[in-house]
């Protein structure tokens, strides 16, 4: 890899992060890289692993993946194991913490809720959907942030149930 395409690399990296954009494809002749940050507020990526796969990179088709971060499926794999409750996404979409921008989220670290009350909307083909919470407990950790895409299954908060 010369340097022009190291700092190429280096620079689409820091406007992925910069855009918060979550997933990356990049084909260029016979280099495949797919980039994938854990969250929307994306990780400082590991610019020698990078670095080290685009020049590893054979012939047209190869394919390879990159995960920079956790998962957040892991992240909820050890919440579920501290004896907390995961509300998951029901859907693929974008997720949203308050009814519309500039009004405050539905819910906050530290709120007590109760089953059935609303959590947050997940907008899916331009549809707003209302999340509605599937146990009572105290909201510990929220594991996503406001405008991020979300995947059917993804976790979304973590409560300890009471």
């Amino acid at each position: 890899m010369t340097p022009d395409e190291t700092k190429e690399m280096k620079e689409l990296i820091e406007f992925l992060k910069e855009n918060q954009i979550v997933e990356f494809d990049l084909d260029r002749g016979d280099v495949k890289v797919r980039i994938k940050f854990a969250s929307a507020v994306a990780p400082q990526a590991d610019l020698t692993a990078l670095a080290r796969l685009m020049v590893q990179a054979p012939a047209a088709s190869h394919s390879a993946s990159l995960p920079v971060g956790a998962s957040a499926a892991s992240a909820a794999d050890s919440e579920e194991e501290a004896g907390l409750h995961i509300v998951k996404s029901p859907m693929v979409g974008t997720f949203y913490g308050s009814p519309s921008p500039g009004a405050s989220s539905f819910v906050n670290i530290g709120d007590t809720i109760e089953a059935g009350q609303v959590i947050c909307i997940v907008e899916a083909m331009k549809l707003m959907n209302e999340i509605e919470s599937d146990a009572s407990g105290e909201i510990v950790k929220q594991l996503v942030t406001n405008g991020q895409p979300v995947e059917y299954g993804q976790p979304l908060y973590a409560i300890r149930k009471r």
